[in-house]
């Protein structure tokens, strides 16, 4: 019997090549949400929309207060008042623009900001405006911040411890608007300026003619500045000199309009 060869032809091989794309729907339908899933997440949101809305639209967080900080009693009160028609407003409905409104006229409050403090309390945190002189016409007296503005009208002899500015012209000043007589904004300028720079003297009223700032200060001495260049530099020679002159006694001026050489002198009128 003949012995048989054995095949050493190659067999040949099966394999499975997968296509671009085959089973990328099947991987897509497993990842989908399922319809139960789909249902929890939409009742899940209905429910937060609802608890929004009545938050919203509810007592739930009315304003039933308003905390004011930064300012001092009298400018908390008028802002307290401002802000009472706001009272009982959700704190989820409060708008910004409707403080800025209730809080606008007010001319004793310089920027103001708010925060809402859940679950009822309106905080505001107010900066309030600084008055840095007394403008005076006659027998009208009114405070004025250090950028020209007026604060409020006053009672003729109050705020003894601020700077008299004596406004000329014929109109009054408003409350809430700028002056505008420009020499008397260019005096309240450089006296919010000497405030800035500590300037210790206690100054009594200013005078500002054609390019001449003089301060008179509670000594009975004349400051005298010149022109508003360099303020801070002759503000800084004058808080060196006036001791000595004030402690000598004798001296009406101190003129640092040259602040590199400064002179004093024991006559007002200054001759020659």
């Amino acid at each position: 019997m003949a012995e048989r060869t054995p095949d050493r032809r190659p067999r040949a091989r099966s394999a499975v090549v997968p296509l671009p794309g085959a089973g990328d729907g099947l991987r897509a339908l497993r990842v989908l949400p399922s319809g139960r899933s789909l249902a929890i997440g939409f009742a899940i949101v209905a429910v937060g929309v609802g608890l929004y809305a009545l938050a919203r639209f509810t007592p739930m967080f009315a304003v039933q207060r308003i905390e004011v900080e930064g300012a001092p009693p009298d400018v908390a009160a008028h802002v307290r008042a401002a802000l009472e028609p706001l009272e009982g407003t959700s704190l989820l409905q409060l708008k910004g623009s409707a403080v800025e409104r209730a809080l606008g006229p007010l001319t004793d409050v310089s920027t103001a900001s708010y925060d809402r403090a859940f679950p009822h309390t309106l905080r505001v945190i107010v900066k309030p405006e600084t008055p840095v002189a007394v403008a005076r016409r006659g027998a009208d007296a009114w405070l004025v911040s250090g950028d020209g503005r007026v604060i409020s009208s006053v009672p003729l002899g109050t705020r003894r411890t601020l700077p008299r500015v004596w406004l000329g012209g014929s109109a009054d000043p408003e409350p809430g608007s700028a002056l505008t007589d420009h020499p008397a904004v260019r005096a309240v300028r450089a006296l919010a300026r000497a405030q800035r720079s500590h300037f210790a003297q206690r100054v009594l009223f200013v005078r500002f003619r054609e390019h001449d700032l003089t301060f008179v200060l509670s000594s009975g001495l004349e400051l005298r500045l010149g022109d508003l260049r360099a303020l801070r530099l002759k503000l800084a020679v004058a808080t060196q000199v006036l001791p000595q002159l004030v402690q000598n006694g004798g001296y009406a001026y101190l003129d640092v309009s040259v602040p590199g050489r400064p002179v004093a002198g024991s006559n007002s009128q200054v001759s020659g």
